[in-house]
């Protein structure tokens, strides 16, 4: 989950069986944490294992993204392994200017369900995901794009050179625009006057059973006008309902975040890491996987904001699974792996035969990254010759060559002095 800003998850609500011994804590507008200096102002999302709350901070002035734990145990376990990473990426960037998440503060809370972690972040605004659905999933101009791609490497950078962190979780969603597209979901743009004590009057205002009784009549009305056959237009892909998006005026600077699954780069805490359309061929393969396997996730978000659509999207097929199909599809845009990559680790022989070929996928339909560009998202082929030049090493099958995020900044794609 996008665990700082209003990007975090809307589309449903938590569920209120959830509110109980070891979940989440019930939150009303007003209510305040850590002896009074957050006062919580309204749901920015929620997760897994927590809720997110835009809050006002009133030491700072400032509003900041409340982080509450669910109270068993193993989360707080997770938080606690967050707390350090985050801890960690602060200390080591004094000025704020690495790109990464800032850690405010942190704190436990009691209440009813239990002893919640509760963790303090700067308020950031959209996602990269929420940037592309706002593009109508067409891709941005590559000017924009070079202008995020800094910014997500100098990120990783710092992760992988300084501290020595592999965010394991690199995507769209975990990427997040320093302030919001939308300048009235902006606390501070949009004028908004911080609420310092709970509404008088009235004991649900903005309470989690309010939100989710709001979130069911919405849903009520959207299921009533399908029946009546009048379902609103989404304005998504196809539409010609509204004129062409215009990004211009958006701060397109963005900050890495979501280290809840993040681990330092001589202990590696799972074997299956990396969302599946981001996942790195070293993790189906289990190989050992390192910091490479970031750049790997990056280059399919430098990809995917290139061009509106995701890099792979695998699917389990007759006789063949998901896996295999994306190790196939991996193939056909970047050539064939390298036997000894492909027959290298824990899982080959789950996939390859011992001459280094898919066992169950046999006919392959080679391509290259540029015609792809060129052919299906009608790139002029100097703009594909050059951002192919730049991703395909990225894209290395053998982790081991593929550049650095330090690399990767020096590179005449994306040097500053190449961005007109």
């Amino acid at each position: 989950m996008s665990c700082s800003s209003s990007s975090a998850s809307e589309e449903e609500d938590e569920g209120m069986e959830s509110y109980r011994k070891g979940g989440y804590h019930a939150v009303r507008m007003g209510d305040s944490f850590n002896a009074g200096r957050y006062i919580a102002q309204r749901k920015l999302g929620w997760g897994q294992f927590s809720t997110v709350w835009l809050a006002y901070d009133t030491h700072s002035s400032v509003y900041v993204a409340l982080k509450i734990q669910k109270s068993a145990p193993e989360f707080g376990q997770s938080a606690l392994h967050e707390i350090e990473v985050l801890s960690a990426i602060s200390d080591g960037d004094p000025s704020n200017s690495k790109f990464v998440v800032r850690l405010v503060d942190h704190f436990k809370h009691v209440g009813p369900n239990g002893q919640h972690l509760c963790m303090v972040l700067e308020f950031l605004g959209d996602s990269l995901l929420q940037l592309t659905k706002y593009n109508r999933y067409k891709g941005l101009e590559l000017k924009k794009v070079k202008e995020i791609c800094r910014c997500i490497l100098t990120g990783l950078d710092y992760l992988h050179r300084e501290l020595k962190l592999i965010h394991t979780d690199l995507k769209p969603e975990n990427i997040l625009l320093l302030s919001t597209i939308n300048p009235s979901k902006d606390p501070i743009k949009s004028g908004m006057k911080p609420i310092l004590e709970r509404p008088e009057g009235n004991l649900h205002g903005g309470s989690t059973m309010s939100l989710i009784e709001k979130k069911l009549k919405q849903r009520a009305r959207r299921a009533a006008a399908r029946i009546s056959g009048r379902q609103p237009s989404t304005g998504g892909v196809g539409s010609n309902a509204k004129p062409e998006r215009c990004l211009e005026g958006i701060d397109l600077r963005c900050k890495i975040v979501d280290f809840g699954s993040a681990c330092w780069g001589d202990k590696p805490l799972a074997e299956e890491i990396q969302t599946r359309q981001y996942r790195a061929p070293e993790v189906i393969l289990q190989s050992r996987y390192s910091f490479p396997a970031d750049m790997w996730s990056f280059a399919c978000t430098a990809f995917e904001l290139a061009t509106g659509e995701m890099m792979f999207t695998p699917n389990v097929g007759q006789g063949f699974s998901e896996d295999e199909d994306h190790l196939a599809s991996m193939m056909e845009l970047l050539g064939k792996m390298p036997k000894k990559i492909a027959t290298g680790g824990a899982k080959s022989k789950d996939y390859f035969d011992k001459f280094g070929d898919l066992k169950r996928i046999r006919r392959l339909k080679y391509g290259s990254l540029d015609r792809l560009l060129v052919d299906k998202f009608n790139f002029s082929d100097s703009d594909a010759k050059e951002f192919a030049e730049f991703l395909v090493p990225i894209l290395d099958f053998d982790p081991v060559t593929r550049p650095t995020a330090q690399q990767c900044l020096q590179h005449s794609w994306i040097d500053i002095k190449n961005i007109d």
